[in-house]
């Protein structure tokens, strides 16, 4: 073969290989012209569809919400009833096993007032006074122990200072005047007491 032939052949193949990557292009274009004429037939009925369940959506969610701020009101009102509840009839426990007591001191006074026995009728007020002492007991209503402790701002008030009779009655609790009480480890009253000085 001559260098010409030769020449010719090779411009002929590089010219078919250059075609075949254009007649692929040309194969996929048509396909690719097609899916998005596809999604411009979509794209032009669906934003009315679109639409439509976005309004349906939004309307289920206001009804879920209505629903929501329904039971939330309704659950306010019922907590403030039940909060107005307790406050109004919390003591109601309380007082009902105070009553025996009251009764108790009912029928000490009418002994009293007929002019009883003495010595029987300081034997039924320690017995009323070891009921009521009971009582606050089961309250979880307990006496501060004052005389003879160390002073303590937290559950003692000093009503006066005095001389201590020894030293080591120093900053300590000479005399209660008025027993101070706990509940549930909170003070309920201070101990009113005289403090060594």
């Amino acid at each position: 073969m001559s260098k010409k032939n030769k020449k010719n052949q090779n411009d002929e193949a590089k010219a078919a290989q250059q075609q075949e990557p254009l007649n692929e292009e040309n194969v996929e274009q048509p396909q690719a012209e097609a899916s998005e004429k596809e999604n411009e037939k979509e794209t032009k009925t669906s934003p009315e569809d679109k639409i439509a369940a976005l309004e349906e959506q939004l309307e289920h969610e206001k009804k879920e919400y209505l629903f929501l701020m329904a039971d939330f009101e309704n659950f306010r009102r019922r907590t403030l009833k039940e909060k107005a509840d307790l406050i109004k009839n919390g003591t109601e426990g309380a007082m009902r096993d105070l009553l025996p007591v009251v009764d108790d001191f009912e029928r000490a006074l009418d002994a009293i007032g007929k002019g009883g026995d003495l010595e029987s009728l300081k034997e039924g007020v320690e017995l009323i006074y070891n009921k009521f002492v009971k009582f606050l007991e089961s309250q979880h209503v307990t006496a501060i122990e004052s005389t003879g402790k160390d002073f303590d701002t937290d559950v003692h008030e000093a009503v006066t200072m005095f001389p201590a009779p020894d030293p080591s009655m120093k900053g300590k609790v000479i005399d209660t005047t008025i027993k101070g009480y706990m509940i549930n480890d909170k003070v309920l009253r201070h101990a009113k007491v005289v403090v060594g000085s």
